[in-house]
């Protein structure tokens, strides 16, 4: 571990579970001397397991099962953390357990770079539901630490920095609930009291309406002498109806113009009927002239229509 972050750094002390996160980058030798001195730290009670980075996924820990997670730390290490690593980490450290990282940072914004800058490493691990997340060292890079990235990463930058962040899971379980304590003291409102006798001043039931002592407004008091009269049918017509050159109604008629049109329909037939120059026609032969329209049929009653047939009216 490098000398600025000791292991008071990590506040690791007996009895803690501690979980210590590797990949390929990572010197055995340095990896075994810092499993070494865990142990130490955490005793009997306490447990130290080692796991690979690309392993973590399916190692299947249980949720909350580590006080602290180091990831990166050996010396010499290059690992870069993704975000289902790191919500993976997040999900198995215990409430209010810690995060201690390192990963080789850009110090320079390169567009679809596979390593982050520090900031975009900070909001990683607050969007893994960490808080109190904050760099607690930064240094250049070694040598050695150059040539990992080169080789285990295959990436090669001159602006590239080596930080250590922190991050500290809530002192809450995901999905955890808690009943939250409601005070039953009745608080005043603040409103004013109502007056009993203001509210059934405005309350009207079905008994007052057949008490005499209520006034009810006359509703025909309501409408003007204008609302009483009655409407021109001419202004109740559609604005389409009987226009045109033939007039014609509309189909369900309600505006008078059908009955109108029958009207005049049944004036055109009786006035379209023969005209009697005596007006005796209806009395039968021994009544009518020489020249009558009507010789030699029936007689009929007045205004009863009768029809000609063409060859009466040729005769006449």
């Amino acid at each position: 571990v490098h000398s600025t972050a000791g292991m008071a750094d990590f506040g690791i002390s007996a009895g803690q579970f501690v979980a210590v996160v590797w990949d390929k980058s990572s010197p055995m030798e340095a990896l075994k001397d810092l499993v070494d001195k865990l142990r130490a730290l955490t005793g009997d009670q306490g447990r130290v397991s080692v796991e690979n980075i690309n392993q973590l996924l399916q190692s299947s820990h249980k949720e909350s099962s580590f006080d602290i997670i180091l990831s990166g730390i050996i010396p010499g290490s290059t690992t870069l953390h993704s975000a289902e690593i790191l919500a993976e980490m997040a999900r198995i450290l215990r409430p209010s357990g810690c995060l201690f990282l390192k990963e080789p940072v850009e110090t320079a914004v390169v567009n679809n770079s596979k390593v982050k800058t520090a900031s975009k490493l900070c909001s990683a691990l607050t969007l893994s539901g960490l808080v109190e997340v904050k760099e607690l060292q930064r240094k250049f890079l070694s040598p050695e630490e150059i040539q990992s990235v080169r080789e285990h990463l295959g990436y090669h930058s001159d602006s590239l920095l080596s930080v250590q962040i922190t991050g500290k899971k809530p002192d809450f379980e995901v999905g955890s609930s808690s009943q939250l304590k409601l005070s039953t003291t009745k608080k005043s409102s603040g409103k004013p009291a109502v007056d009993p006798a203001a509210a059934k001043l405005w309350t009207l039931s079905a008994n007052d309406m057949e008490d005499e002592s209520v006034d009810l407004i006359d509703s025909d008091e309501l409408l003007d002498p204008e609302d009483m009269k009655k409407p021109d049918p001419a202004s109740l017509r559609a604005a389409s109806c009987g226009e045109g050159k033939k007039r014609k109604a509309c189909k369900n008629c309600t505006c008078g113009l059908a009955e109108e049109l029958e009207r005049e329909k049944s004036r055109d037939q009786i006035s379209s009927q023969p005209k009697s120059a005596c007006g005796n026609c209806y009395l039968g032969d021994a009544f009518r002239c020489a020249s009558c329209p009507y010789l030699g049929m029936p007689a009929f009653r007045p205004g009863e229509k009768v029809l000609l047939s063409d060859s009466n009216l040729n005769d006449a």
